[in-house]
């Protein structure tokens, strides 16, 4: 009797992917069309350690944010510029980065637009609005060579997937967009006229510094250290494992929602191409120049009123 009376109780221990309930659970907000997830499903691939995964999907990034701020979750993936933002304001939310890779420029292969200053004149559709970090480097980077893209171009702002359907139907002459969106209109055949990094390059950006990155309360992270830089951790070899083994990247095709071959191609090599081999100091610096430019570009609507990018913006692993 008191054995059976034990397994009882064993059994209404809760568990996830085999672990215990005393090891500490990080719950991520994730989009479900996001790729954060093919990296989660490669990891989770992999026995745990000193940790457990609880995976909240969320609709978009907006959601995801709110889910954070709301501490229904306790980490995301967003960018290191709303970090800096809600820390002056007296959250302690730090980032980590994630990818590097941010967006391009893209136009059908005929077309005649083979640089900036051909866009003058043009429809160009933007993903996101008119504090969209791409769309603001990229006309900083125009202004270098005397075009103010903001009065020579008609703007179409919308999300990415109707600004794909709108430049297959001839309805925009180029897009700026996201990477994996312009991955998959690359694959179709569609020319990149110029990506994130070449756009950071012409203002002056050498270091190859992350547009996204997880995000997650300092406080929490300190109280939870050994399982948050063991995850940060095992998310890179798992990012790593998808880039170098072609049976982990086929466990993943699934979750690319790519029917094609050339498109499951495109976006395994573009979202290689962002993993993060060097986080340091330089590339923290080269940030901070970033954070400058946009304030400026933007009279202070997208970093807020804070002069400098905020200490406690970067998470580090000692």
């Amino acid at each position: 009797m008191k054995y059976t009376i034990f397994f009882m109780i064993l059994c209404l221990i809760p568990t996830f992917g085999g672990f215990a309930a005393e090891q500490p659970i990080l719950r991520i907000g994730v989009q479900a069309t996001g790729t954060v997830d093919w990296e989660l499903s490669a990891l989770q691939s992999e026995p745990l350690q000193d940790f457990q995964l609880d995976i909240h999907h969320v609709a978009n990034p907006e959601a995801g944010k709110i889910a954070l701020q709301s501490g229904a979750v306790d980490m995301i993936v967003s960018d290191w510029i709303w970090v800096s933002r809600l820390r002056a304001t007296g959250v302690d939310f730090t980032f980590y980065p994630y990818s590097d890779t941010s967006g391009a420029l893209l136009v059908p292969e005929n077309s005649a637009i083979r640089t900036i200053k051909d866009l003058q004149g043009k429809r160009l559709g933007i993903a996101g609005g008119e504090l969209d970090k791409n769309w603001l480097l990229l006309q900083a980077l125009a202004k270098q060579g005397q075009v103010d893209l903001n009065t020579s171009v008609e703007k179409v702002f919308g999300a990415p997937p109707l600004l794909n359907e709108q430049i297959k139907q001839n309805r925009v002459d180029a897009v700026l967009t996201y990477w994996n969106f312009a991955a998959r209109l690359e694959s179709q055949g569609y020319r990149q006229v110029i990506d994130g990094k070449g756009i950071l390059k012409g203002l002056g950006i050498t270091d190859t510094v992350p547009s996204l990155g997880y995000v997650f309360k300092q406080s929490w992270a300190l109280e939870n250290k050994q399982a948050v830089n063991r995850f940060l951790t095992a998310s890179r070899r798992a990012k790593n494992l998808l880039c170098t083994s072609d049976a982990a990247w086929q466990k993943v095709i699934p979750l690319t929602k790519a029917d094609d071959a050339a498109t499951q191609t495109r976006l395994r090599q573009r979202y290689c191409e962002g993993r993060i081999e060097h986080w340091g100091e330089k590339e923290q610096q080269a940030e901070a120049r970033i954070y400058s430019m946009l304030r400026t570009l933007t009279n202070n609507q997208l970093t807020g009123q804070s002069e400098h990018l905020q200490p406690g913006t970067f998470w580090s692993i000692e």
